[in-house]
């Protein structure tokens, strides 16, 4: 098995040289490079794109929660925290980190972190394919159908109905037609629905995968519309749009994306 490509971070230089250290006797983990700071971690992992980063969260100015809000979803790398405080644990798994380790690190538990973070990467690697036959499973009309049932269909032939958002221990059935916008945060998606707003960890490009285009557009690199939710455009002289959408939200349209609001217009 190929190593997975890891960073460590953590401000204090003998806690990361420590961890460092011990990941390199692992053989499924090559550490690629050492940060320590958030600052430096943002950078690394951006020019590097690593498989897993080992993240400190209490650290001076950027903190580790700070650091994953400032990637983009599609360049989202695998997630352990290690800290020596334990009252992060909850908000670490809501933005579904691989594992929370608790300093100082023992040889056991860091041994387990790495194989789940082993065991996610294999199982998100080359899965797009399967994670979009499973969202039809989810959303067709209850109907129950096995994996191997669709798969065996040769083809998807209809869009889900239903979004399923796993928190924790529960999952959350959202109406797609529901479906206002979306957003892009760090490495989860904001499902803005019939006036709530749900979180599920994805990329935006396999999420976008699933929506019906002819509904759902591309608006800006983080985000997405449903184009029945759009009451009004009011372009800019830089070339961007507004969109007002039923409810209140305003959102913009890059450049890069105005060609499919000029289309939408029929302008």
């Amino acid at each position: 098995m190929t190593p997975l490509r890891a960073i460590v971070v953590d401000d204090e230089s003998l806690a990361r040289r420590g961890l460092a250290l011990r990941l390199a006797e692992m053989p499924s983990i090559d550490v690629i490079e050492q940060c320590s700071n958030g600052e430096e971690a943002v950078k690394a992992i951006v020019a590097l794109n690593p498989d897993l980063v080992f993240l400190d969260i209490q650290m001076p100015g950027m903190d580790g929660f700070d650091v994953v809000c400032e990637l983009q979803a599609d360049a989202m790398p695998l997630i352990v925290f290690v800290t020596a405080f334990d009252q992060y644990a909850i908000d670490a798994f809501k933005v579904h980190a691989v594992d929370y380790v608790l300093k100082p690190i023992d040889d056991e538990r860091l041994a387990q972190a790495v194989e789940r973070a082993v065991t996610r990467h294999t199982l998100e690697a080359g899965g797009a394919s399967k994670e979009q036959l499973m969202a039809v499973v989810q959303g067709r009309n209850g109907s129950g159908a096995t994996m191997e049932e669709v798969a065996a269909e040769g083809q998807v032939d209809s869009w889900p109905e239903r979004l399923t958002i796993k928190d924790g221990n529960e999952f959350q059935f959202i109406r797609i037609a529901d479906i206002q916008w979306i957003d892009a945060a760090g490495d989860y998606m904001c499902v803005h629905a019939a006036g709530k707003t749900h979180i599920m960890r994805t990329t935006m490009k396999k999420l976008e995968a699933n929506l019906n285009p002819e509904v759902f557009i591309r608006v800006h690199r983080s985000s997405i519309v449903n184009v029945n939710s759009i009451l009004s455009a009011v372009t800019h002289t830089n070339g961007e749009y507004i969109l007002s959408l039923d409810g209140g939200t305003q959102l913009k349209v890059s450049r890069s994306y105005r060609d499919k609001i000029k289309e939408l217009l029929g302008s």
